[in-house]
């Protein structure tokens, strides 16, 4: 049975169905019901409020954080004949005012607008004058204080629900563990709204993570086998960040730095040509990301260890939004905790928060250092059961060999102790291995009974045996002490014999080289006859885009070009049934996709007589 909402989601976006709950949520938001939604990235939360805004009277004004997603969205809305708008600071004075006088007229079906703007006075008063379909609010666990993208404007959003108890208000977020969530409904008065959560699985995406063994040399061998493609490589460091996209334009690959201390200008020529161009690879810090709808981003590479498992969610939820084949990619090593540990030390945060922040991290670290389903791992810590065995991650397709660790563990435990718990990994190595230095010699560890007492292990696999022992809470990283370690009231039970401990077993790069190119996903295949079409689709829908200075996505994504190479429409009323192709793009460019196809006709049947 045909009801508005799907009416309007098959003639405007060219959807045959909605997917999992956005139905259930369109409906109640139609109703005039307040709601929080929890969707991973791609399954469409931006729906959940388009379409209401469409079906109700007034504008949807939707609260944003970032300038370049208002572009984005007004941009795909346009062309779909949505009248649509942004406010924002990029918009110059004259440009700003007639937004605001089509507002106040009624002529705008959605306004994009920063939550800094929204909160002035001046725009408030032009609200109060405008007539209201909803409020969404997108990016909503930015309101949480203990969140990796807290904004302190979005905790004063509840104004919205003060001033116009009747307009509905929609939170979305892709990214919100359990108290995460209580924050969001507390603080948004949204305490009594139902909150719809989607799955936050992303089964589309390949994970996989590796340990630091020359990092730079490590993510060139991840991304030579895989020419072409769109990607975004995180880097902690701002340095890091323009070191590593020299290193990688020196050799061939097509990258741009990103970055807080670049000039303006240059950030956003640099995004402007990621968002634009085929195969660019985006070098960033985390500065980079938040709102980027590009939806062909094959990979998210992470060459040091996130914050927290919550942000390394988000920073991979950029990969694969399409559906299509996507990696994350992740290289770590001890020296990242020990950094990002001091990072939190001298962040000026109170202590409560500096103590959430550093359990954040062992749980990542235990993330990094598992031998069960990555997707099992991740997920739980979203309070969401998986049975595991997903076969599309590094520890499902080549599980990990381990080994038991008892013994292994209670020797390094006994060093860290007999060496006064003052101590780092290289130097504990030393002293279980036996090294003959004067060092060693000076401190009097020579002389300790756990020195050489090792040597059946090398140093490599030491320092994973140490790794892991963090990792499992067995030992502590003691950041003031420049990253010693320190016994914790856990490795009692190891020390005495009273509980066993299984280690994975470590991985040597060139081995790791070759499992990641044997292991990249296969890419969306067409049959063969079907890849000349899809190729001069591809080239139409560029020409379009820079005819526009759009991205190419907004006329159609991949999967819509690929069904109409399939299908090979004969007609303006077939191309009209392929999903992705809505009522305006069939009018704007329906007649030019069927020239292609009618190209493609003769050139086969050209062929055929020759």
């Amino acid at each position: 049975m045909n009801s508005p909402a799907l009416d309007l989601l098959r003639r405007v976006f060219g959807h045959a169905e909605f997917r999992g709950q956005q139905a259930a949520v369109v409906e109640h938001l139609v109703d005039g019901g307040d709601c929080l939604v929890l969707m991973p990235t791609g399954a469409g939360k931006s729906l959940c409020y388009q379409v209401p805004a469409l079906l109700r009277e007034g504008t949807g004004i939707i609260i944003s954080p970032l300038i370049a997603l208002m572009q984005d969205q007004v941009e795909a809305l346009e062309q779909l004949g949505v009248r649509a708008a942004c406010l924002n600071s990029s918009l110059p004075g004259d440009q700003a005012a007639r937004v605001e006088a089509q507002l106040v007229a009624g002529e705008l079906d959605l306004l994009y607008v920063a939550p800094e703007r929204l909160l002035t006075e001046r725009f408030l008063a032009l609200l109060g004058r405008s007539r209201l379909a909803l409020f969404a609010i997108d990016e909503a666990h930015c309101v949480s204080q203990w969140g990796h993208d807290f904004r302190p404007e979005y905790r004063e959003l509840n104004l919205l629900h003060e001033r116009w108890p009747q307009v509905p208000r929609i939170a979305l977020t892709a990214t919100a563990d359990p108290p995460t969530r209580r924050e969001i409904a507390e603080r948004l008065d949204l305490a009594d709204a139902p909150c719809f959560i989607t799955s936050f699985d992303r089964p589309n995406i390949r994970y996989r993570v590796v340990l630091k063994d020359n990092a730079r040399q490590q993510l060139l061998d991840f991304l030579q086998p895989r020419p072409g493609q769109a990607g975004i490589v995180y880097c902690l460091s701002r340095r890091k960040v323009e070191e590593t996209a020299a290193f990688l334009c020196a050799r061939g690959i097509q990258a741009l730095p990103y970055h807080a201390g670049l000039d303006a200008g240059v950030r956003a020529a640099n995004q402007r040509r990621f968002l634009r161009e085929e195969g660019i690879v985006m070098v960033a810090t985390i500065a980079f990301g938040m709102g980027i709808d590009k939806p062909d981003v094959r990979f998210v590479a992470h060459l040091d260890l996130p914050k927290s498992v919550e942000g390394y969610y988000q920073e991979t939820g950029r990969a694969g939004r399409d559906g299509d084949p996507a990696e994350a990619w992740l290289c770590y090593g001890m020296g990242d905790v020990v950094t990002l540990g001091q990072m939190i030390a001298q962040s000026g945060a109170g202590e409560e928060r500096q103590r959430l922040e550093r359990r954040k991290l062992d749980l990542l670290l235990g993330y990094c250092e598992s031998t069960r389903c990555r997707r099992q791992s991740l997920l739980a810590a979203f309070g969401e059961d998986h049975p595991g065995g997903c076969g599309n991650c590094d520890n499902c397709l080549e599980p990990p060999r381990t080994w038991d660790g008892t013994v292994a563990a209670q020797k390094a435990l006994s060093c860290v102790y007999r060496t006064g718990q003052r101590f780092g990994v290289t130097h504990l190595v030393d002293v279980l291995r036996g090294a003959d230095t004067e060092r060693m010699r000076q401190l009097g560890h020579d002389q300790l009974s756990t020195y050489g007492i090792g040597t059946e292990l090398s140093a490599q696999q030491w320092k994973g045996v140490f790794r892991q022992l963090v990792a499992l809470g067995l030992l502590d990283v003691d950041i003031e002490g420049h990253g010693s370690l320190r016994l914790t009231a856990d490795s009692r039970a190891v020390l005495r014999g009273e509980q066993a401990v299984s280690l994975r077993e470590e991985v040597v790069r060139k081995r790791e080289r070759e499992r990641s190119a044997r292991t990249a996903p296969a890419a969306v295949q067409l049959a063969p006859a079907d890849q000349p079409v899809f190729e001069a689709l591809r080239e139409l829908r560029a020409a379009l885009a820079r005819e526009q200075a759009v991205p190419a996505y907004v006329i159609f994504h991949d999967a819509t070009l690929r069904t109409i190479a399939e299908r090979r429409p004969g007609s303006l009323a077939e191309l009209g049934t392929v999903g992705g192709v809505g009522a305006a793009k069939l009018e704007r460019y329906g007649p030019r996709v069927l020239e292609v196809l009618d190209d493609a006709q003769e050139h086969r049947l050209q062929a055929r007589v020759d």
